[in-house]
């Protein structure tokens, strides 16, 4: 991991950076169930929907990722945390998400957690799904052809669960 890298707490001063990460992202419509033409507004306010801690990982002076921290369910699901995790562009390959999943199962297993639950992790992004098990995340399920990829057609997603 660069040694530069800081995670903290986002704060609204951060929501055009964090824009900058969400928006090709979500346009792109490869790895997230989002509408492509979200607007700015809607895409932050689902990022920042009450209930999610929201966190940035600093390179240097650059905020190169961004994760959400909530509770997957209510009542009698809230011991189980959920996250999404978007890394910048120009930051990936350099352990920026694999920093934040570490520093996101430390926040969950303080905030009283006891598992962390990715629901739809969409099965052509092997590449999270690689970073997902090699950080301790089983797949507990398959959800056949639900995500409607822009060029490969209808693909997979995965349940991925783990104790903290």
């Amino acid at each position: 991991m660069n040694a530069a890298l800081t995670i903290r707490a986002a704060t609204p001063g951060d929501d055009d950076a964090i824009w900058r990460i969400l928006e090709p992202a979500f346009r792109a419509g490869e790895t997230y169930p989002i509408p492509r033409d979200i607007s700015r507004a809607e895409a932050l306010a689902y990022w920042r929907t009450p209930g999610h801690s929201v966190f940035v990982a600093q390179d240097g002076g650059t905020i190169a990722g961004t994760y959400y921290l909530r509770a997957n369910q209510r009542g009698g699901g809230a011991h189980v945390a959920n996250c999404g995790y978007i890394v910048a562009a120009g930051a990936q390959g350099r352990g920026v998400a694999r920093a934040m999943c570490a520093h996101s199962l430390g926040e969950a297993k303080s905030r009283g957690f006891s598992a962390m639950q990715f629901n739809f992790v969409v099965a052509s992004n092997e590449r999270a799904v690689r970073l997902w098990q090699s950080c301790g995340f089983k797949i507990a399920g398959t959800l056949p052809r639900v995500f409607a990829h822009p060029q490969r057609g209808l693909v997979d997603a995965h349940v991925m669960v783990r104790a903290l």
